[in-house]
């Protein structure tokens, strides 16, 4: 995302959050120069995820005893 100085001025805080909360970097155009608002250390990429109740329909168990033999190919 990229703002103006006037706009990040505007919602500085606001974009501050963003960037704590996602790590995903934020421009800003001044004087006809790119500046970048980036987190500081590595971003966790499995953060993001969002949990999801009962996604799998099935005993989780059971998928690990599955003879897949006759669907394996050389």
């Amino acid at each position: 995302m990229r703002f103006t100085a006037t706009g990040l001025r505007a919602n500085l805080y606001r974009v501050l959050d963003r960037v704590a909360k996602t790590g995903v970097p934020v421009e800003i155009e001044r004087d006809g120069k790119i500046l970048k608002i980036v987190p500081a250390g590595a971003r966790d990429k499995l953060a993001g995820l969002k949990r999801r109740k009962r996604y799998l329909a099935a005993d989780p168990e059971s998928l690990v005893h599955i003879d897949w033999s006759g669907e394996w190919r050389p």
